[in-house]
């Protein structure tokens, strides 16, 4: 709607008011002068006296309310008719978004060492994996319009949600994940491969698979790199993040009395094979990240989700009705109510 560009007022949900020709309310400012001129200049006489001394006591009282109501009536009138020149219209924006979404498949590593508690989110421990639901989520929130599924592994891969847009369905099973899940170990091939083949078949132009882990691959039957060129060949992408910090390790442990508590194991203890990693995100021609810490982890998917955006294109029309029509209407309504009232109820005198 090329035309409606002029004094627009936004309204809610898309809905908006404008004028087609805004500068015939300049006229508006006429109508408080014509009433200060017409209420100076007073109207004609309908009886004339020999003397005003017998109309005195008359021009004491008030003015008739009746005069004043019929005179704003035609006020009231002559306003509408200025607006209805200007061409009020209400109207609603549409918009109709067609999104290019990306599939993205989440495979996250759910074996022991995962329980360790080297993050800090405010003064509060968390462990590696609470740590990568918190962020996972985040990244899903963040993606309203792709299709992502999420795989977790340790000894063996196992599907935790199919590639979906429902979002809420997603985190929900997200939520679910824990460790201990399946026998543990760390089968990154295996997980990798299993991701490729949900993805395989999809019609996406951009495919992904971002794979978190604390680990070494040390279980299995597809080796790593094979299930990563396997991936590549199908056109897949693979961004690889390791978690984890490079200081001692603080790893819940059970006390004789039955308690909780946290030891220190030395950093290393668990075996990160970093250089793998690497060399599986440079095949799937994405990118390796090393989350040691809170703002690392978070920065990780922050990069992946700025490198891998959505496209989205939105078509808006704007759908309006003119109102000048019914500026007319009222106007016309309140002349002739004024004109029968001054015949009738409020007549004046000839």
């Amino acid at each position: 709607m090329s035309e409606i560009s002029q004094l627009p007022v936004m309204l809610a949900s898309g809905t908006f008011f404008s004028f087609l020709h805004p500068w015939m309310l300049v006229a508006l400012l006429g109508l408080p002068l014509l009433a200060l001129l017409k209420g100076r200049l007073g109207g004609t006489p309908g009886i004339l006296f020999s003397s005003t001394q017998l109309v005195v006591a008359i021009g004491k009282k008030p003015r008739a309310k009746a005069g004043k109501v019929l005179l704003s009536l035609v006020y009231a009138a002559m306003a509408l008719f200025i607006i209805a020149l200007a061409r009020p219209q209400l109207g609603k924006t549409l918009e109709h978004v067609t999104a290019s979404g990306v599939d993205i498949m989440l495979v996250l590593d759910v074996s022991g060492s995962m329980r360790a508690e080297d993050y800090v989110v405010g003064d509060q421990r968390m462990n590696r994996i609470d740590m990568v639901k918190r962020v996972t989520q985040e990244f899903i929130e963040a993606r309203p319009n792709d299709r992502i599924g999420i795989i977790a592994f340790a000894g063996r891969p196992y599907l935790v949600s199919p590639l979906t847009l429902d979002h809420d369905w997603l985190i929900t099973n997200l939520d679910r994940v824990q460790i201990g899940m399946v026998e543990d170990s760390t089968a990154i091939g295996s997980a990798l491969a299993s991701a490729a083949n949900r993805l395989k078949d999809r019609d996406s132009k951009t495919k992904i698979i971002v794979l978190l882990t604390d680990g070494a691959n040390n279980a299995g039957k597809v080796l790593p790199l094979t299930a990563a060129e396997a991936a590549k060949a199908l056109g897949l992408k693979i961004y690889t993040i390791v978690a984890g910090s490079n200081d001692p390790i603080p790893f819940p442990v059970k006390l004789r009395d039955g308690r909780t508590g946290l030891m220190n194991l030395p950093a290393g203890y668990f075996p990160i094979d970093e250089k793998l990693l690497a060399q599986i995100a440079q095949i799937g021609d994405g990118k390796y990240f090393r989350a040691t810490d809170t703002a690392s982890m978070g920065n990780a998917f922050k990069e992946i989700d700025r490198l891998e955006k959505t496209k989205i294109q939105v078509d808006k029309k704007d759908d309006y009705s003119d109102l000048f029509p019914l500026c007319i209407l009222v106007g016309t309504i309140l002349l002739l109510s004024e004109a029968i009232l001054s015949q009738t109820l409020w007549r004046r005198l000839p």
